[in-house]
């Protein structure tokens, strides 16, 4: 007890630590110290050495020189290093492509431009597409000749025109054509003031006035005449020749109009022809 006491009473003592000149002998810096004192400067000194290092490791490039942190770093470089090199590769074919599209354009492709850019795969593929199977040879050429009196039948002349028929207006069909209820033709819903335009080319044969403010246009193309019934204001006048798509017609404000074709004579259904 009296050794540990001595002990403590020793490492608390303050020491004076003094700095003399050793020309005049003269005292000019001096402290007090004690054995307890140093240990725990050093020790706090020691904590906040090993703070310092670790920030070092943690925020910068610092920890990039110890040990256990190279190998990832030299992955990363790596890593990127091979990004890079297929970068400039594809880089280098986007510019011969560019290369050859500028001497298509300006006509002074050579026979063996593209051959350089192509690659292994193309190559193969062109290689087997030219490779044409007997068996195939002959199973197409024996097709043809089964098939050639039936493919004359597209080919025949005809005098029939083929017509492209444009929709009267935009809008949907609310009642299809259905002639056993007496509805020659479809009823199109569409909006306020739509313009109702001419199906074909063709010429104005018939005006007619429903009521005060509907009325009834017909239109007159080559074998096909068009009925356009409840239209609101009329934009043209019998006599008059009309262009596909041209506007013939406004539609009144909530009121349904009625759309009616009939080819030398006979009623057909519009939804059949036209797109609406």
């Amino acid at each position: 007890m009296y050794n540990e006491e001595s002990w403590f009473r020793r490492i608390r003592r303050k020491r004076r630590l003094t700095l003399i000149d050793d020309d005049t002998l003269r005292e000019f810096w001096h402290i007090h110290v004690s054995g307890l004192g140093v240990f725990t400067a050093l020790f706090f000194m020691f904590l906040l050495t090993i703070g310092v290092l670790s920030l070092l490791i943690i925020y910068t490039p610092f920890r990039n020189i110890l040990p256990g942190y190279s190998a990832s770093l030299r992955q990363e470089i790596i890593e990127e290093s091979m990004r890079v090199d297929s970068l400039q590769q594809t880089l280098d074919l986007q510019t011969q492509y560019i290369g050859v599209i500028r001497d298509v354009v300006a006509g002074e492709v050579k026979s063996d431009t593209v051959i350089g850019l192509d690659s292994m795969q193309l190559v193969m593929q062109a290689q087997l597409l030219e490779a044409k199977n007997e068996a195939t040879a002959a199973f197409m050429a024996e097709y043809e000749e089964r098939e050639r009196d039936n493919l004359l039948l597209f080919d025949a002349p005809t005098n029939e025109p083929v017509f492209s028929l444009y929709a009267p207006a935009h809008g949907v069909i609310i009642a299809p054509y259905a002639p056993q209820e007496g509805r020659h033709g479809v009823v199109i819903r569409t909006p306020d003031k739509e313009n109702v335009c001419s199906t074909l080319d063709g010429m104005v044969v018939h005006i007619d006035t429903e009521d005060s403010d509907t009325h009834t246009v017909m239109v007159l193309h080559h074998n096909y005449l068009s009925i356009y019934r409840s239209v609101g204001r009329v934009t043209c006048r019998v006599g008059e020749a009309v262009q596909t798509g041209q506007t013939i017609a406004i539609v009144k404000d909530g009121t349904p109009i009625v759309f009616e074709l009939w080819k030398q004579g006979l009623e057909i259904n519009p939804a059949e022809v036209i797109a609406f």
